[in-house]
């Protein structure tokens, strides 16, 4: 696909790195895990297993390569910057200055390899007085005040369900920018350090919210418009304890809402907020607690209202849309997720791998290297390799 030919190095574990690799690897580029000998990527030992391996580890490794590198070791270092000779891209996560501790700090590189695209992810930036601070999602997410947004006044704030800044605010940027780097080479014959904060990434998410506060918004979180404080964008509960997700915003929605709910007197009403809006609500909630969901996906599925049912994970495995797009598949025993880029034309990448062993193509790597069958076996029993 587009990023045939393009070598990547990825030196980070667990989730937003591997998963932003794993976008790159989706379009067809070639990824090589480095690992430490010691055990590696730790997220392929996080349960649940699956012949041994973690179902987390092989849904984001799948399609790459990987090869043990002790980079503590002169030996390790002398390894990696020979593959970096053919290299494109080097992605790593290492909190802010322990590649500079490693002697690999991205100054050095881009002088030596001046159209090497280097990726760094952190959770705070590469600068600035939390560049050494530890944290994880939830920490990002709290810092950029997007946990904050997930709560009504007086209610606590409500942990994800899913990791918005490791995915979204850290992978997804990290494999656009490593893109756009990479087309401004093709013209320019430079490379760059793209330095990806995990935290500016959740709060970049937030700029409309940014702007709209900036402007004079009093709306205060679970109140705006987009956020629950409306009665057409909301999620009700049904009579079996389920959900329905109602964004019918446009006037045309709402009215074809009502109109299938067979409630004139809503007509007109669905963007009053305060006092009004939550009588409106109230009696929106009263209707779906009547029935359950598969009810209400009956008599609303066929109408154009915007209004779809909140889906446990387990439905959405099954669902008929999702099968329709193909949207899964099985390797290694483990359900999969099909990248979501799709070529219009129906064209499909395949070609799926299997997610790495622990340093299972390191050999491989180092013979392609130059390397003989002697020196591999010294690097192995010098501890450099496993």
């Amino acid at each position: 696909m587009f990023l045939k030919g393009v070598k990547v190095l990825d030196l980070s574990r667990l989730l937003p790195g591997p998963f932003a690799s794993l976008l790159l690897a989706d379009m067809g580029a070639d990824v090589l895990k480095v690992e430490d000998p010691q055990g590696g990527d730790y997220a392929r030992y996080y349960p649940p297993l699956v012949d041994g391996m973690g179902a987390l580890y092989a849904s984001v490794n799948r399609s790459k390569r990987s090869m043990t590198l002790d980079l503590k070791r002169a030996e390790g270092r002398e390894v990696l910057e020979r593959l970096l000779e053919d290299c494109d891209v080097l992605l790593e996560s290492f909190r802010p200055g322990v590649m500079a501790r490693l002697g690999l700090g991205p100054e050095r590189l881009r002088k030596r390899f001046p159209g090497l695209v280097i990726c760094s992810i952190s959770g705070f930036g590469q600068s600035g007085p939390a560049r050494e601070r530890a944290g994880h999602d939830l920490n990002f997410v709290a810092r950029a005040g997007l946990l904050a947004q997930n709560a009504r006044a007086g209610e606590a704030p409500v942990v994800p369900g899913y990791q918005v800044a490791d995915l979204a605010g850290g992978a997804l940027y990290a494999a656009l920018g490593i893109c756009g780097a990479l087309f401004a080479r093709s013209r320019t014959g430079e490379g760059a350090w793209l330095d990806i904060s995990m935290s500016e990434g959740a709060l970049s998410l937030m700029a409309p919210a940014v702007a709209m506060r900036a402007a004079g918004d009093p709306m205060a979180p679970g109140e705006g418009m987009l956020s629950g404080g409306i009665p057409c964008y909301r999620v009700y509960e049904t009579a079996d304890g389920r959900y329905m997700a109602v964004a019918a915003l446009e006037p045309k929605f709402w009215e074809a809402l009502v109109g299938a709910l067979e409630q004139p007197e809503l007509s007109g009403r669905g963007m009053l907020s305060g006092e009004d809006g939550e009588e409106v609500a109230s009696a929106l909630a009263s209707i779906f607690r009547s029935q359950p969901q598969a009810y209400w996906e009956r008599v609303l599925g066929e109408v154009d209202c915007c209004v779809e049912p909140v889906r446990e994970l387990a439905d959405v495995i099954d669902d008929a849309m999702y099968k329709a797009r193909n949207a899964f598949f099985e390797l290694q025993g483990v359900r999969q997720v099909h990248s979501p880029i799709r070529v219009a034309d129906g064209r499909d990448a395949g070609g799926h791998r299997p997610a790495p062993q622990h340093g299972e193509h390191t050999e491989e790597v180092l013979s392609a290297l130059g390397y003989e069958r002697t020196a591999i076996a010294a690097l192995r029993q010098q501890g450099v390799i496993a």
